[in-house]
């Protein structure tokens, strides 16, 4: 009522781009099953059965199961991933990380305590995009 026209764009756009910056999350008790795609960093505490294609860090809680391919700049895994982990960046693997796929990365970090199942191809200087195929 009391501000502008103008005033008002400016916060109304102010808020669009704060919200389309922040971090997306799948809660504990949540299931996705299907591809996801995220612009931004993505936090999974929940269950994901399907492709994963994020433009930022996937951050996969302690709980998080992904079943299907990763494609991200970086990622940190706490949980379980059954399937393909491709990283622009580094993949860090915490304790409790478990892992049953196949990792290719610039950078590779591996906690004591973390398990891996799967082939690791680390290096180079350019990953390309690998083409993500539909799960079952």
């Amino acid at each position: 009522m009391f501000n502008s026209k103008k005033e008002s764009s400016q916060t109304n756009q102010t808020r669009k781009e704060s919200a389309s910056s922040g971090i997306n999350s799948l809660a504990a008790a949540t299931k996705i099953i299907g591809d996801l795609t995220a612009d931004h960093d993505i936090r999974i505490d929940g269950l994901l059965k399907g492709n994963l294609k994020c433009g930022g860090k996937v951050i996969l809680g302690p709980k998080g199961k992904v079943i299907g391919e990763i494609e991200c700049e970086n990622a940190v895994i706490e949980g379980t991933v059954e399937g393909f982990i491709l990283a622009k960046d580094t993949v860090q693997i915490k304790e409790t990380g478990n892992i049953i796929a196949d990792i290719k990365a610039r950078k590779i970090a591996i906690i004591h305590g973390a398990q891996i199942n799967g082939k690791c191809e680390i290096g180079g200087q350019t990953i390309a995009p690998k083409t993500l195929q539909k799960s079952a």
